[in-house]
């Protein structure tokens, strides 16, 4: 039985730090609801409202806000949170069946299969569906998901990184930084049957299957500064058509100015025919990437951007029209360009892949 709370002499206070933790807990978006409405009792009752004032004000009773303001008075913020002994509905399946099933989950395959399904898994434990998917959700468990990674192997890979991050947070004067690159084999599709509209309560449709009408590659070289992008589509992807995209850089760029051209490791980068006519145009600065790092490289993110707003579901019956697509989405895009900001610092980089590199050694 709880003991009546003395409303009359109020000793009940709140230091500066239960205040901050309760306020805390308030602006959380995770917090679970009975903890928020606790929070208010507390913090409502310690404002110098009577406990019945309190109930009106969160519609709840005098009862409650004594229970609660009582257990805060003896166990301070952490007795907000807890469930009493015996409450709520008994577990139906024990710990130790909880830890079987998700030592499974982590470290076994059903036969014949490379991941565990809840129904698959249910079968094996011997509960039901529901149950594998209550405990894979707590525990933040997804053998459906999978993502991909790559560490580079470059051993200068730190060297390289400086380098570029270097030049995305302080380029050079009286010069201009580009992230070049080219998306290559962009396929011109048709589709096999007409497309139907989107409406109201039913998605666009179109066919899975597809006809081939060709393909183009865009070499395109974005400014690190303005956001702007310059792209040029060529028939094919050798040192011959990377040359003349170098050409259209040179044009389109002011003589005075230097070029820092952040660049892959593909062979058309480093032909022989590349560096002699590098080497006719001092102004031109070439920084390559470390292997297996095109994150590092800005364009990337904009050839994502150009394939999910102009290709995916365009419908190009040839070379010409996917050309006309891309060269209008590059127009639109040039009319208000919005560049992308680099955030991340080289530490916190370095010591990422330091951690993804003793992780791999670990488990091999």
């Amino acid at each position: 039985m709880i003991a009546p709370m003395d409303t009359t002499t109020r000793q009940f206070t709140i230091d500066a730090e239960q205040y901050e933790i309760l306020n805390r807990w308030l602006r959380a978006h995770n917090t679970p609801q009975r903890v928020v409405f606790r929070c208010n009792i507390v913090l409502n009752y310690a404002k110098g409202l009577t406990q019945q004032q309190v109930a009106d004000k969160l519609s709840t009773t005098r009862t409650t806000v004594r229970l609660w303001c009582s257990r805060f008075a003896d166990q301070g913020p952490e007795g907000l949170t807890k469930i009493a002994p015996g409450r709520g509905r008994k577990p139906t399946i024990s710990d130790t069946k909880i830890d079987q099933i998700v030592e499974a989950t982590l470290h076994t395959t059903p036969p014949g299969e490379t991941h565990w399904s809840c129904r698959t898994m249910a079968e094996a434990q011997g509960v039901s569906k529901a149950t594998i998917q209550r405990i894979w959700s707590a525990r933040g468990i997804k053998p459906h998901l999978v993502r991909t990674f790559k560490l580079s192997n470059d051993p200068d890979f730190e060297a390289k990184l400086i380098d570029v991050v270097g030049l995305y947070l302080d380029p050079p004067d009286n010069a201009v930084v580009l992230c070049v690159d080219e998306k290559s084999q962009i396929q011109a599709l048709d589709r096999t049957q007409p497309s139907l509209p989107m409406k109201t309560g039913r998605a666009g449709t179109m066919t899975h299957d597809d006809k081939r009408n060709g393909t183009t590659t865009l070499f395109a070289a974005l400014d690190t500064i303005t956001g702007a992008v310059i792209g040029q589509c060529l028939p094919r992807h050798r040192h011959q058509e990377f040359l003349t995209f170098l050409k259209t850089l040179d044009k389109e760029h002011p003589k005075d100015l230097d070029l820092h051209l952040i660049v892959d490791n593909y062979r058309t980068h480093k032909h022989d025919n590349v560096n002699k006519w590098l080497e006719k145009h001092p102004r031109f600065h070439l920084h390559f990437i470390p292997t297996s790092s095109s994150w590092l490289n800005l364009v990337e993110r904009w050839f994502g951007k150009l394939t999910d707003k102009a290709i995916r579901r365009g419908v190009h019956t040839s070379v010409k029209e996917l050309e006309q697509s891309i060269l209008d989405y590059l127009t639109t895009h040039n009319e208000d360009p919005q560049p992308f900001v680099w955030t991340a610092p080289i530490d916190q980089i370095l010591e990422k892949v330091r951690r993804g590199r003793v992780k791999l050694e670990t488990l091999h």
